[in-house]
This record gives structure tokens, C-alpha cells and sequence, in this order.
């Protein structure tokens, strides 16, 4: 099982760096990126310049910890600080983030399959299943190592991708006339303060200093309290071989980011170059996410679009074969065996976690659809969906690891109350117009207005109110308010915790 799980524990750094690349970015980020540079406007790039700082905190304040309690859970670590409570509060979120993490990338990868194939997007349901039930086949018969592996070789084909149709519109425009030499017509007003009429405008949907602050906490965040990325340590030699990975994955994510702004920013110029070859259901601004399945599609030559597609493809797949591993790691060791009196056979405990890869992807592919009905673009979307607990979880590791004494009831009340503040922003305009529809009372009180929305896949229209607070602060207001109340409880009375007791106590404890 360690070797399922952990890839034995002395897999190159470098691959798993690599790995952690491969995860995080997925489908989501492959299709993300270039539609939000040609239809929104580049300053979300900003956020790579957080990236020195998300590297010194994980790799020097977090990783030595994790590297010293050899666990195959990260959420073992909270019951020994915070107790069984929130141990299994830590994992439930963690299944529930990664579930709907592995549902929208399966939705998205399927959509641009469907447009890639020219199908009608009533099959974007059959194009899901087949896609869950591939990753899902290799990720439950390979464990680990079967997911480092094509992990590396899946992100050689996503970059590759992504040049070629840089090479190919570059080579159409004879030269490098694509890329902007001013502010874009189609993009929003994108300041690096988010002020707006001489006034902070929490409203503004991007803003440099809003994807610097919600980049930044997001990668800590994920690299510090997510199962997915935790594992990928511990299947190094040591904290210093965990840095290497480490390293590795902000390098390689940053120059594919680039590249992938490179791709939205040859995309606009392709498309506005030739309008006529847009159809009337893909504008610039509004479906700038098709562009990129759409170019694929149509304007690359057969040979050279059947690699992009495979690609995309083994984007979804990288992400779903780590998401099912992680999930069927916590559950079997964070639920089942903490619960038996008996401890299962290695061989038992491996065919229970290829069943439980089988049902979770059954799960993820009969939920994708549901995705349709979140507003706004993939970068909007992921924002709403994917991040709402990533702070949160993060909050349960800061509290366990760097708070002295901390109070578990006052954790319980940051966690719930950060999370609440999570939702709320991510669904301020359906709650705004829920308020109208309820109490009669306008959308103008809360600065924002009406607007009609497309279903994504039966095409009716609905009513709903834009969102009177950003996608991008959920993390930064999210972060703020789990600290702080918490904080607030833990100098409350009470009785705290004790420290952490050492490595080998941990290793030792009864399951």
C-alpha cells in the first residue's frame, strides 16, 4: 500500500515535480488561461509574481514538518493537535473539494470535446463518461507510480500543444504580428488596484493586486493542506528532494502559464484577423474559452490537431487519475482503517481502494452536468467551485502547525464561519437575485443589476444578478476571516492542545 499511494517513498524530485505540475494545471488551467487572456485582458498573470513567496513558505516553513511525519494522510497530522473531529472534518473537505475539482474538469474537458468534434452539446455526457472511465481504468490498476509517470509524459504533450499553435499562427501571420501592442477593445478595465470612481471596488472582477493576493494564498493553501500535493512530498527521499519537486513544478507552471498567455493572446489575434470563420454562437469577448477547442478543431492541419487533442485529453486525465488516488487514500486511511478494530490484509486493502477509484469516478461522470449552471467563464467558474475549501482546509494545518495551544472549538467556528464566507462571495449574484425573488428587495442595494444567462447545454435562459463581490477575493476574505476568528477564540479560555509529539509517535499511533 505505501507503494500504491506513496510511490515507495524515493521517486525523483524531479518527476514529481513535474507530477505537481501536471495536477494542478489539468484541463481547467489548459483551457482557463488562454480564454481569459483574449477575452478578459492579461493582468491575472501578475500572480507569478507571488511565486517566490509561495516557494519560501511551503518549501522552508511547511515542508519540514510533513517530511519529518512520514504519513500517508496530511489529515493525520490534525488529530494529533486538534483531535478526531476535526481530523475527519479536514478529510471530509478534502473529498468534498477534490469531487467537485475532478466534476468540472471532466465538464470542461468534455465541452471542448465537443466542439472539437463538431458534436452537438446534448453529448457532452457521453463524452464525460468515456473520459472518467479511461483515467479511471489506469489510475485504479497502477496506484502512484502509474500516475507520476503519465503525468510527465501527458505534460510533454499539453506544452507541445500549446507551441504548436503559437508556431502555426505566428507562421500565418508571417511573424509575430499577434501579439498586443495596446489595451484590447474586448478586454474589461483590468487596474492594479482594485479602485474604481476614486473608490475601492471590491465589485471589480480583476485587478493586479486581487490575482497577486488570491494566486498566492491559493498556492500555499493547495501545496500546504491538499492530499494530492502532500502525497507527491511524501513520495520523496527527503524535505530537501521535496524542495527540488517543489522548485521544479513552480519553474515548469510558470513558463507553460506564459506559453498559455502566449496561446489566448495568438488566439485573439487569429480570430479578429478572421472573423468570418467564428460561427454566431462564439463572440471574443463572451466565448473567448471556445476559441482555443475551436482553432484546434478547424485550423490546424489533421496530423498536428490529433496531438493538440490528445493533449487536452491527458490534461483531464492527469488530474482525475491524481484526484481518484488522493480521495481513495484519505478515505481509506482517514475513515476505514482509523474506524477498524482489525487491520486489513495489504492485499484487501488494495482491491477496496481500486473499487473505491471505480466508484468516485462513477461519481464525478455522473455529476459533471451539473457544472452548466455556475456563472461566468472557466476562470470564474474554477474560482466559485474548486477553491471554495482550499483555504479553509488550509486553516485546520495553519492552527494544527503554528498555533500554540489552539482551542479545537475555536477552529470548528473559524473553519465553519470562513467557509460560510466563502460560498457567499462565490454566489453572491445567484444570492443577490435569491434576496429580490424572496423580499422584493433590488439588486441596486447591493451595486449590482439583473442579467440573463444561457444554459450551457439546452441553451433556455434564466435570470440571475451579476456578482457584487469577485470571484477573486474569496481566498484572501476566506483566509481573513477563518485567522481571525479563530485566532480570537484560541486567546479565549479554554483548554488547548498539546504540541505535536514526535515523528515516530505519530508513525506508531494506533489506527
Amino acid at each position: 500500500m505505501q507503494d500504491y499511494f506513496t510511490g515507495g517513498g524515493n521517486m525523483n524530485p524531479m518527476l514529481i515535480g513535474v507530477s505537481l505540475f501536471a495536477t494542478l494545471l489539468s484541463t481547467i488551467s489548459y483551457l482557463s488561461v488562454p480564454g481569459e487572456a483574449a477575452g478578459k485582458g492579461p493582468v491575472n498573470q501578475i500572480s507569478l509574481l507571488g511565486l517566490p513567496v509561495v516557494f519560501f513558505v511551503v518549501a522552508y516553513l511547511m515542508l519540514p514538518i510533513y517530511m519529518r511525519f512520514r504519513v500517508t494522510s496530511a489529515y493525520e497530522l490534525l488529530e494529533e493537535k486538534l483531535g478526531l473531529g476535526l481530523r475527519l472534518l479536514g478529510a471530509t473537505m478534502f473529498l468534498a473539494l477534490r469531487l467537485v475539482w475532478m466534476t468540472l474538469l471532466v465538464y470542461l474537458a468534455a465541452e471542448a470535446m465537443t466542439v472539437m468534434m463538431g458534436l452537438d452539446p446534448k453529448w457532452i455526457p457521453v463524452v464525460a463518461a468515456v473520459t472518467g472511465v479511461v483515467a479511471v481504468i489506469y489510475t485504479s490498476l497502477g496506484g502512484l507510480q502509474a500516475v507520476v509517470i503519465t503525468d510527465f509524459l501527458q505534460t510533454v504533450l499539453l506544452f507541445g500543444g500549446a507551441l504548436l499553435v503559437v508556431a502555426t499562427v505566428t507562421y500565418d501571420f508571417g511573424g509575430f504580428g499577434w501579439i498586443p501592442t495596446g489595451w484590447h477593445a474586448n478586454w474589461d478595465s483590468q487596474p492594479l488596484l482594485p479602485i474604481e470612481d476614486g473608490a475601492v471596488s471590491f465589485k471589480l472582477r480583476v485587478s493586479g493586486l486581487g490575482a497577486l493576493l488570491s494566486s498566492t494564498i491559493w498556492y500555499i493553501a493547495t501545496l500546504g493542506g491538499d492530499q494530492t500535493t502532500v502525497q507527491r512530498f511524501m513520495a520523496t527521499t527527503d524535505a530537501k528532494a521535496a524542495r527540488r519537486a517543489l522548485a521544479t513544478q513552480l519553474i515548469v507552471g510558470s513558463v507553460v502559464t506564459v506559453t498559455l498567455c502566449a496561446v489566448g493572446f495568438s488566439l485573439l489575434g487569429y480570430f479578429e484577423k478572421n472573423l468570418d470563420q467564428l460561427p454566431d454562437s462564439i463572440r471574443l469577448k463572451d466565448n473567448a474559452d471556445k476559441l482555443f477547442p475551436r482553432y484546434i478543431a478547424y485550423h490546424l492541419p489533421v496530423g498536428v490537431s490529433g496531438l493538440v487533442v490528445a493533449a487536452m485529453f491527458a490534461a483531464a486525465m492527469s488530474s482525475i487519475d491524481s484526484g481518484v488516488n488522493s480521495v481513495t487514500a484519505v478515505v481509506l486511511r482517514d475513515f476505514i482503517s482509523r474506524f477498524r478494530k482489525t487491520e486489513m490484509s495489504e492485499k484487501a486493502q488494495l482491491r477496496l481502494a481500486r473499487i473505491l477509484a471505480v466508484s468516485i469516478g462513477g461519481f464525478v461522470v455522473l455529476s459533471s452536468t451539473l457544472m452548466r449552471f455556475i456563472q461566468g467563464n472557466i476562470t470564474e467558474m474554477t474560482g466559485k467551485t474548486v477553491n471554495l475549501l482550499t483555504v479553509p482546509i488550509f486553516g485546520l494545518f495553519f492552527f494544527a502547525l503554528f498555533v500554540r495551544n489552539p482551542r479545537p472549538w475555536a477552529v470548528w467556528l473559524g473553519t465553519i464561519v470562513g467557509t460560510a464566507t466563502a460560498v457567499m462571495i462565490a454566489f453572491s449574484g445567484p444570492l443577490t437575485y435569491l434576496v429580490f425573488d424572496q423580499f422584493g428587495i433590488n439588486p441596486e442595494v447591493f451595486g449590482t443589476e439583473f442579467i440573463e444567462l444561457k444554459d450551457k447545454v439546452t441553451g433556455e435562459m434564466r435570470t440571475s444578478c451579476n456578482d457584487p463581490i469577485s470571484f477573486q477575493w474569496i481566498s484572501p476574505l476566506a483566509l481573513a476571516v477563518t485567522m481571525i476568528v479563530g485566532w480570537v477564540g484560541c486567546r479565549i479560555g479554554g483548554s488547548g492542545s498539546q504540541p505535536l509529539p514526535p515523528a515516530d509517535e505519530i508513525a506508531s499511533s494506533p489506527e
